[in-house]
């Protein structure tokens, strides 16, 4: 096995092609066993292999430095560089995280794990070894869907007129999750189409130097064309053409749904799934019927439609009622704040990760003109996930822009009444965090008048204690009240954005201690609000959310406890303090 040999980049200038061709093939042996035990991402990293070996063996890592954009397809690089038993022995695979990490490697320069950065960081490298006047090459590896989101257009531009050594590598397998949007992807299909002839060439006009490498998963080629571009004076791209999923007939076939993938995919015999109802199934068909009712309803993404449950059948059946931005959240909720100042009615679909991505335009493009979008955010709490990936700061991003409104249903007939009432109405700006956790139905259609706004519900009316559960962990405060035995208030406040200053004023009177539940972090959120509100007075306030850190792949039990979130933690803590 060759692959035995390579310990780090400079076994791979050892080999003869035929010896990494033969590398290429057990690298994604390796990829596809591995991945489809764990999960992970799985066509992008298939795809990328032949060019992540050329890399290594024309260019001098670490010395000279590859950046790699979003790196979910940094699973070969990682094989090149020292890690090799994460992904070849099984008792090894969460060893490493699946995105480049400094702290692993020296042939990793950044944690990254947003798209369209790369030329940005990288064009940063090259500007400190200008000044330092330091030698090297700097490459930044983009894949042809990050080429949608702002910043890598704003890296590009300013990289163009570095006038030193720099090489973009565009990785274009004509997709990004799902299908490409957007002018630029005509340029690029037309410079395949011509063999990079064309008089048209969008990286040309900036001010690049441009080679196309049509076979990109020719080895020979590629380091061919690396070894022209290596050591060149000035930026250039090369633009390689590479097909996603490489090497997985499935993966070939079905790109979409091999960028990422659950582990046992792949696996034989597998059960067919079982259609079960949750937020994702409800809001699908809610917009679905919306849009036949109202043809100003317009759904919008920016390239992660996997995520909403926005598949080709629901996008086929929206028609011009759907919108795929691209990787471009900043120009999603822009372009969303002007549909609606037109008198149309968007919901834009965005992760809570994403959410970082477009804060300005929330702020300004949005929330300044109070323009009445429907944005829903998805996956909002606290997660064992990756560090790039953390879903814990969209309550105080998000709730502390003034003339937003941001609701936590904490049910089923909650949350389609609070999509009703926010897709209709034409006073604000609203955001839904969708439930988290399971499914869960009352049963009972929800009356409640969400135009008045800052409203919290009590659930159930004791004394003594007053507990506030905010969304996902509504449910955790009744589990919190039968491990104290005793009987206490339970609130379901609804508003992230305001207070209801009549209820809490209301507590004061036979209430001593109140306490906020939150499934994000705790500076700048929920609880904070409720903490200010007493602050001069005698009432005790206890918060429980998440600390203001970057965890990494930490499993979420691990996390409650470390946030003192389980319900004995918490009724402890209660009991001592009305003790």
């Amino acid at each position: 096995m060759i692959l035995d040999k390579i310990n780090s980049p400079d076994d791979v200038k050892k080999l003869s092609l035929l010896e990494m061709q033969n590398l290429a093939e057990e690298i994604r042996e390796a990829i596809i066993k591995k991945v489809n035990t764990t999960g992970g991402h799985f066509g992008p990293n298939l795809g990328i292999v032949e060019a992540t070996i050329a890399l290594h063996y024309v260019f001098n890592s670490p010395a000279d430095k590859i950046v790699y954009d979003v790196s979910h397809q940094c699973y070969p690089h990682k094989m090149l560089t020292g890690r090799k038993e994460g992904f070849l022995e099984p008792e090894k695979y969460s060893k490493y995280t699946g995105y480049t990490a400094p702290e692993e490697c020296e042939h990793d320069f950044f944690k990254v794990g947003h798209t369209s950065t790369s030329v940005s960081l990288a064009s940063g490298l090259a500007k400190a070894r200008d000044l330092k006047g330091e030698g090297g090459n700097i490459i930044a590896l983009i894949g042809d869907g990050s080429l949608s989101g702002g910043e890598a257009l704003e890296g590009l531009d300013n990289a163009a007129v570095l006038g030193s050594n720099f090489i973009v590598v565009v990785n274009d397998n004509d997709q990004s999750i799902a299908e490409n949007h957007g002018g630029l992807y005509d340029n690029l299909k037309l410079l395949r189409e011509t063999d990079g002839k064309a008089e048209c060439n969008f990286f040309k006009s900036l001010g690049f130097g441009y080679v196309l490498v049509k076979e990109g998963n020719n080895v020979e080629k590629l380091i061919e064309t690396f070894k022209r571009v290596k050591d060149s004076p000035h930026p250039v791209v090369v633009h390689i053409c590479t097909q996603k999923g490489k090497g997985c007939k499935a993966a070939e076939e079905n790109r979409e749904n091999f960028h990422w993938i659950l582990p046992h995919t792949l696996d034989e015999n597998q059960p067919a799934p079982v259609f079960e109802e949750s937020y994702t199934s409800i809001t699908r068909e809610y917009i679905l019927n919306k849009a036949k009712e109202d043809k100003t309803v317009i759904a919008i993404n920016a390239g992660t439609p996997g995520v909403f449950g926005f598949d080709k059948e629901f996008r086929a059946q929206m028609g011009k009622q759907y919108l795929d931005v691209g990787i471009a959240e900043e120009h999603a909720v822009a372009c969303a704040s002007g549909i609606a100042t037109g008198g149309a009615k968007p919901i834009f679909a965005v992760m809570s990760s994403f959410i970082q991505r477009t804060y300005d335009q929330m702020s300004q493009d949005l929330c300044l003109n109070n323009s009445p979008i429907t944005m829903l955010v998805y996956w909002g709490g606290i997660s064992g996930a990756d560090a790039t990936h953390l879903c814990t700061f969209d309550i105080p991003l998000i709730s502390n822009i003034p003339n937003m409104v941001y609701l936590a249903p904490t049910n089923k007939e909650e949350y389609l009444k609070m999509l009703d009432w926010s897709v209709d109405q034409t006073e604000h700006p609203v955001a839904i965090r969708v439930p988290m956790c399971g499914l869960k139905s009352t049963g009972v259609e929800d009356t409640t008048d969400y135009s008045v706004l800052n409203k919290y519900k009590v659930v159930s009316k004791c004394e003594k204690v007053a507990i506030l559960g905010l969304g996902n962990f509504l449910g955790l405060a009744h589990k919190v009240k039968e491990e104290l035995k005793i009987n206490a208030t339970i609130i379901n406040p609804v508003f992230m954005t305001g207070l209801d200053t009549e209820l809490l004023e209301e507590l004061k009177k036979d209430h001593s201690l109140v306490v906020t539940l939150e499934d994000g972090e705790l500076d700048g959120g929920f609880g904070e609000k409720i903490a200010r509100f007493y602050g001069n007075s005698d009432m005790k306030v206890l918060n429980y959310g998440a600390k203001k850190e970057f965890t990494d792949r930490i499993a979420l039990d691990e996390l409650y406890k470390r946030y003192h979130l389980t319900k004995e933690q918490i009724a402890d803590e209660i009991r001592a303090c009305i003790s």
